[in-house]
């Protein structure tokens, strides 16, 4: 694969935009956090939905109820996972995310019933794993802001995995890259993928040396984070793939739309979470 500059530079002034935004949102309190997040989770559902509908005609006959109502459902995880973070008197966010999923769980079959002709369970099965992909991974991602013990450097450590892991990985891959990775992305390379995540775990957990943080914790969430994106980066492809599209959307230049530049963080998210429950959290 030739490597192409301006492709890079493209690529690379894109991906400083999206760190210094996720940076903002991530760093300055968890107001901010959660509004990104929110912004972020609506964005991929509507390209998921997008998709879906290309390459099963079933999906794009669902009521506006079910498209706009599983929404609102998976976001429900997000204010859930917002634990003690939203609390106002005896009002806060995670009771209300509680609450709300209730409510969905309820009304969404009920509608369903009601307002559609047909029940499709094709096309509840593909809102479900949404859920799961999109909505699931957003409020982990939440949780971990949000846990006293470590507060902001989880996610930044999985955001800046991702990123590093994206570019290395395109940057090796162009100038050694010779054996593929996968027939769902041609373009991947072994050279690549496997430059991608040594180089990204070394800068990860030189990282966390200079910021004190137990280098055995870095190692082990970079390389989940790392590995666990890169099986994500291919999921959306062959979503891609399936839908017969080259970019999910187009609000992001070089980079595509927001499942092109958040594939890889679905993922890895989930997987870092569980670590980070099991050996970081008493």
């Amino acid at each position: 694969m030739a490597f192409n500059w301006k492709t890079f530079w493209t690529r690379a002034f894109t991906a400083l935009i999206f760190v210094a935004v996720m940076l903002i949102g991530l760093c300055w309190n968890q107001y901010t956090f959660f509004l990104l997040l929110s912004c972020i989770h609506f964005g991929c559902w509507f390209e998921y939905q997008q998709l879906v509908a290309k390459f099963e005609p079933r999906y794009a006959q669902i009521t506006g109820f079910h498209k706009w109502g599983v929404q609102l459902a998976g976001w429900c995880f997000l204010l859930y996972f917002t634990g003690d973070q939203f609390e106002w008197g005896s009002l806060s966010l995670h009771a209300i995310g509680w609450w709300m999923g209730l409510l969905f769980l309820f009304i969404l079959p009920i509608t369903e019933l009601l307002f559609s002709r047909t029940i499709e369970l094709i096309s509840i099965r593909y809102s479900f794993l949404g859920i799961l992909y999109i909505s699931l991974s957003w409020g982990l991602l939440m949780d971990l802001r949000t846990l006293p013990e470590i507060g902001w450097i989880a996610p930044l450590a999985i955001i800046f995995t991702i990123w590093i892991n994206d570019t290395m990985a395109y940057l090796v891959g162009s100038m050694i890259g010779r054996t593929p990775l996968s027939a769902i992305s041609p373009k991947k390379t072994w050279e690549g993928t496997i430059g991608g995540i040594v180089l990204a775990v070394g800068a990860i957990t030189a990282w966390a040396y200079f910021i004190g943080q137990p280098l055995y914790h870095a190692l082990a969430i970079s390389t989940i984070a790392a590995v666990a994106g890169t099986f994500g980066d291919l999921l959306e492809s062959k979503l891609k793939r399936l839908a017969g599209v080259k970019d999910s959307g187009q609000i992001m230049p070089g980079h595509g739309g927001f499942l092109d530049r958040f594939d890889s963080l679905l993922l890895a998210t989930p997987f870092v979470w569980i670590y980070i429950r099991l050996f970081l959290i008493d």
